[in-house]
């Protein structure tokens, strides 16, 4: 009888931890979801109205509704789910909510909307409770439907420690992650978040459309309106998969040096100042925060040029022109024999194209935070530093070996212009070019101290 009690015992489940009560301020969507998330969690909810009738339709059915004064009474953490203009009634509450830990989770409708933040506004209204901003990057829709996993992140700031720590721990008891971001004064910064669309994909992106735009109608003009003009031939059929299977190289490849270009730059103006505590211009810094991204479309672009590659041999102009040589062979009763050079330069073109694309592909993923975030950072730089330079170099050749035999070919010039993969070769080339002459020992040996923090004129750095 013992043995039975006791393993019944053993076997019941744990008295669940009480939960304390959150008190919310706002009935609409936002104020809602989180009232169900908290209730799901085993979080008593109670939400503060201006009238003690039960609004049944609108706010969880497991959920109290109390006067505001009375709400705030039954709470330590208030989290006020309105928007900032309608802030002013909590002023008649300020002794109510003296000690009170409130959550501001409010947003704006554009970037520095106010002066101050929605949370330092509160913190001024109620100058005596503990203001702690967060919730503003978690959507309705996502607590409730509970997709969190493009939102798990919750930005938490405060100027009371002990407040952040009961907001973070709230946060962690819905299944989310709190980034402490330190002292109110990052709310700002924290409400411009959401309202920001994409920011470090922006100058990749715009510049990218640009530069294929440019390249696709000079790749146009040159292999379908220059042989319809001069001989009549119409191949606007290229337009589908042959223009687009040069610009995609082009991309890539051009994208990839200005991934390392600023790095050249920053390295030039540091020995040229002889320090590095000098700051670069803005233009310089933007570039080189955005080098990720640029070098993700660049893999994008190579990528899709892999795809165009493969399907090059099912396509009906390439099985036309093989089956129209074939019969002129025949009609001639000749063939022609193998060109050991012209294979040797096809398999060299295409084992380099190999090469460069596998360790594009490598750069691309360690790139990834899962994995980026599982080495250290000497690994990581050797990664996106030193492999990341030998694809270039491996891109570089693939396009070199490809055409290098009609550089000095003059009707390889339409109109005096160069082949578009001769524009591809700028960049990188100068990159490549500047990287082999830094690498020297009376260049390198200094930049290494510099970037140690050695200063040639100390007093005049700052």
């Amino acid at each position: 009888m013992t043995k039975s009690s006791s393993n019944v015992m053993a076997l019941a489940p744990p008295a669940p931890n009480k939960r304390e009560t959150v008190c919310i301020f706002g009935t609409g969507d936002f104020g809602r979801a989180l009232a169900h998330k908290l209730l799901q969690c085993g979080y008593p909810v109670v939400f503060g109205s201006r009238g003690s009738q039960q609004p049944s339709s609108v706010v969880p059915k497991d959920a109290e509704v109390l006067s505001h004064a009375e709400a705030a009474q039954k709470a330590a953490i208030i989290i006020i789910a309105i928007q900032r203009q309608h802030y002013n009634f909590l002023t008649s509450l300020a002794e109510v909510l003296r000690g009170k830990v409130l959550v501001d989770v409010s947003n704006n409708l554009k970037i520095n909307q106010y002066p101050e933040s929605n949370a330092e506004y509160l913190a001024q209204l109620v100058p005596g409770a503990r203001v702690v901003k967060a919730f503003n990057t978690v959507s309705a829709w996502a607590l409730q439907s509970g997709t969190l996993d493009a939102s798990r992140q919750v930005f938490v700031c405060g100027d009371d420690t002990e407040a952040k720590k009961m907001v973070m721990d709230l946060v962690r008891a819905l299944g989310l992650t709190p980034l402490d971001q330190g002292s109110l004064l990052a709310a700002q910064e924290i409400e411009n978040y959401p309202l920001q669309l994409f920011p470090m994909w922006r100058f990749p992106v715009f510049l990218s459309l640009g530069l294929t735009m440019f390249f696709f109608i000079y790749s146009v003009a040159l292999t379908v309106i220059h042989p319809y003009v001069y001989q009549k031939k119409d191949f606007s059929f290229f337009i589908a998969i042959t223009i687009p299977n040069q610009v995609c190289p082009v991309m890539a490849l051009t994208l990839l040096g200005l991934v390392y270009l600023p790095g050249i730059l920053a390295a030039i103006l540091q020995l040229c100042r002889g320090t590095k505590y000098r700051r670069f211009p803005d233009w310089l810094d933007k570039w080189m925060l955005c080098r990720k991204q640029l070098g993700l479309v660049a893999l994008a672009f190579a990528s899709v040029h892999v795809l165009y590659t493969l399907v090059m041999p099912i396509r009906s102009f390439v099985n036309w022109r093989t089956s129209n040589r074939i019969v002129s062979q025949a009609l001639n009763n000749k063939t022609e024999p193998l060109d050991n050079t012209r294979a040797w330069i096809s398999d060299s073109y295409l084992a380099l194209g190999i090469l460069g694309f596998f360790f594009f592909a490598l750069l691309g993923i360690t790139s990834l935070p899962s994995v980026s975030n599982s080495v250290n950072w000497r690994e990581f730089r050797f990664v996106q530093s030193k492999l990341g330079y030998l694809t270039l170099v491996l891109c570089t050749a693939h396009t070199l070996v490809y055409g290098g035999k009609w550089f000095l070919v003059p009707s390889s010039y339409k109109w005096y212009l160069p082949p578009i993969y001769m524009l591809s070769l700028i960049v990188p080339c100068a990159v490549l070019v500047v990287k082999f002459v830094l690498v020297f020992p009376c260049l390198d040996k200094p930049l290494t101290q510099i970037r140690q923090g050695w200063e040639r004129n100390p007093q005049h750095s700052k």
